[in-house]
């Protein structure tokens, strides 16, 4: 059975584990017995490859506590040439 999130207004998240077809139903907060609303959260992302997994993580990281990069990084820029052009596609217009 899937395990969906909860929010009490009195005591917080919590988790439940009930029929997809009873996901939307009404429930009670398990500690109070107040009324409790269903959160909405995006689809488990286990199953991306680790590059692409690394990324989102990082990205979702930077977005509350930007990282300091104190040295370049990532691919150097492509060679340029005696006469300052470098090799292009032929649909790309040099000057």
């Amino acid at each position: 059975m899937p395990i969906y999130p909860f929010e009490c207004g009195r005591c917080g998240p919590f988790d439940l584990s009930r029929p997809m077809a009873r996901a939307s139903d009404p429930v009670a907060c398990p500690e109070c017995s107040a009324p409790a609303r269903r959160c909405y959260t995006p689809p488990g992302l286990a199953l991306l490859q680790r590059p692409v997994r690394r990324a989102l993580d990082h990205e979702e990281k930077s977005a509350h506590e930007p990282e300091v990069v104190p040295e370049k990084a990532g691919r150097p820029m492509p060679h340029l040439h005696a006469h300052g052009h470098r090799h292009a596609p032929p649909w790309v217009m040099t000057h």
